[in-house]
């Protein structure tokens, strides 16, 4: 009879070893190359540094932990007093602190110089792809300062603070802090993404109007990172009934704690590192940003800006969850031999590759459009780059924020039963691929918002449909797209709106075959069209892993992820 130790009855084998040690950027061939092309070749070295910084085993770690140990409300003091106070775990500390030395909060702003949003979305990117919850108080701070500069006296009292690449996670006023974070709070319990039916009342305790103090009176259902520094709020004054923007401090200016109650955390699905909160004001203290009556233009502008960053944080989810499925391919065997070397293997990978590469550089496209539009010399240019920002933008918001759930779900498949259990990353990613799509705009509002952009710029449009027609010569599948695509537009208004939906999604694979043609090899870009835009290629559906057997799914892969 054999012998074996306490628990050793049997040798571990053909388990993939965990992914660590490696670097998110210098394994990204698509980024790299788009880095270069969109004008921020100047922060590769940056970017290679973070890239192995996050990699490593102890990085890796604070992902799990800050996700494990969720955050905790501490409503009152020991003594009974209401706190309303926030407790991390150190993890998630340590993952802020990661974000702002990279200056991923503030870059293009504080730091101003031609290719410095596509830099800072490189960098968030490669954040994106280990740690999700994290990047919600950054977005939101740095989706805040384009507004709040407009706001010269109180933004000279917030300067410092904003541009600091210092995490300070004190909860004590802002006058004290080196470090501070905005959040957001917008909707309500009976709007939701209809925020004109807003309830919230402010009124003025001196003479009010733009950089006047006033009270809050009222509740928001989503209180995003309620541990902020400050959020930016809408509510109606007691003078004009159109909604007005205000920035509420955590603290009142006489040091004492800012009468935002929060009622309780969300408990969510996903992005479990982040606290979600529920809140209400009572008679809390507020100064109104903006013109009276402007709060929805005047937060708009940071959503264009929180869009992009649901882009972009999709777009890291599925380079992971590509990342993991790849090399848990290479080292698990099944029937005789790699997974990775088996025909219909390859075609998953290599289908997911293409969705990923089209997500990247769809994104590093987006991030130049958003400093380039101003700086265009000549007048087409500048309304393309403007389409790019304003039409493209929530088309993509929609379109790959769809396709991570889809993404992810089907990279956890190659795992097998081990993606399926919270031991790994990848029920992690899966839990966390919906919420881009809800955040921000849902799909419906950022389809509508697509044909709304394109109505009132029309002249933008047709700039965008022009340099799109450039490309299209050498490709006729995305010539015939072009023109359904034009076709569809031209219908009557209820028959665009019922399609919105499939119009933003073409917007969006065109805009991605264009630049896969222009910038990626032969076989990517060729597969890409041939699998979502020509004749036919209903054939592969919405299923991954449907790619005709006649293209190189090594070559895309080891593209993808080399060895």
């Amino acid at each position: 009879m054999d012998s074996h130790g306490f628990g050793q009855t049997h040798e571990v084998t053909n388990q993939a070893p965990p992914l660590a040690d490696y670097n998110l950027f210098a394994s990204d061939i698509a980024l790299s190359e788009a880095l270069a092309r969109d004008g921020a070749q100047w922060h590769r070295e940056a970017l290679l540094r973070h890239g192995a910084a996050l990699t490593t085993p102890d990085t890796l770690a604070l992902a799990e932990l800050a996700n494990r140990h969720t955050p905790e409300l501490i409503t009152h003091s020991p003594r009974g007093e209401r706190i309303d106070a926030l407790e991390f775990h150190p993890a998630w500390h340590s993952l802020l602190a990661l974000l702002r030395r990279e200056g991923l909060h503030a870059l293009p702003f504080s730091e101003p110089r031609s290719g410095a949003m596509v830099a800072r979305c490189a960098g968030y990117f490669l954040h994106a792809q280990i740690e999700s919850g994290s990047l919600c108080p950054l977005t939101m701070t740095f989706a805040s300062i384009p507004v709040l500069q407009r706001e010269a006296a109180l933004f000279d009292t917030l300067r410092e603070q904003l541009y600091s690449r210092e995490h300070d996670p004190r909860d004590v006023p802002l006058t004290q802090k080196r470090s501070a974070m905005i959040g957001m709070g917008m909707t309500e319990k009976q709007g939701g993404s209809d925020v004109r039916s807003n309830q919230s009342r402010a009124y003025a305790l001196d003479a009010g109007g733009r950089g006047g103090a006033y009270r809050l009176i009222g509740h928001k259902w989503f209180f995003s990172a309620p541990q902020c520094d400050a959020h930016l709020v809408l509510a109606r004054t007691d003078t004009h009934e159109g909604l007005s923007c205000f920035f509420v401090p955590r603290f009142a200016p006489d040091g004492s704690k800012n009468a935002v109650q929060v009622q309780r955390l969300k408990d969510k699905l996903g992005n479990r590192s982040n606290a979600s909160s529920e809140v209400e004001f009572l008679d809390a203290y507020g100064v109104l940003i903006g013109d009276e009556g402007r709060g929805v233009p005047t937060i708009i502008e940071m959503a264009n800006y929180t869009r992009l960053d649901c882009v972009i944080g999709s777009a890291g989810l599925m380079r992971a969850a590509l990342v993991q499925a790849i090399h848990h391919a290479r080292h698990r065997s099944a029937f005789g031999r790699q997974l990775a070397e088996q025909p219909l293997m390859r075609n998953v990978l290599a289908d997911l590759a293409l969705e990923s590469e089209a997500a990247t550089v769809l994104f590093m496209r987006l991030a130049r459009a958003f400093e380039a539009a101003d700086g265009a010399d000549r007048a087409d240019a500048a309304s393309a780059e403007r389409a790019w920002r304003r039409i493209v933008t929530p088309a993509a918001k929609y379109w790959v924020c769809k396709r991570a759930l889809e993404f992810t779900g089907e990279a956890m498949e190659v795992w097998g039963g081990n993606g399926y259990v919270e031991t790994g990353p990848m029920a992690r990613f899966y839990r966390e691929a919906p919420v881009n799509s809800i955040w921000e705009g849902s799909g419906n509002v950022m389809c509508l918002d697509v044909l709304r952009a394109m109505e009132r710029e029309p002249q933008a449009a047709h700039a965008l449909f022009a340099t799109w027609q450039e490309a299209a010569h050498a490709h006729p599948a995305l010539g015939a797209a072009l023109a359904r695509l034009a076709a569809a537009l031209n219908g009557p208004a209820e028959q665009r709106e019922a399609s919105a939906r499939r119009i933003a999604q073409q917007i969006v694979l065109i805009a991605q075959a264009t630049l896969l043609a222009q910038h990626a090899p032969a076989e990517v870009a060729d597969a890409f069209i041939a699998t979502r835009l020509a004749d036919g290629c209903g054939e592969s559906g919405r299923v991954y892993g449907t790619l005709p057997a006649t293209f190189d799914h090594a070559a895309i892969i080891a593209r993808a992820f080399p060895e």
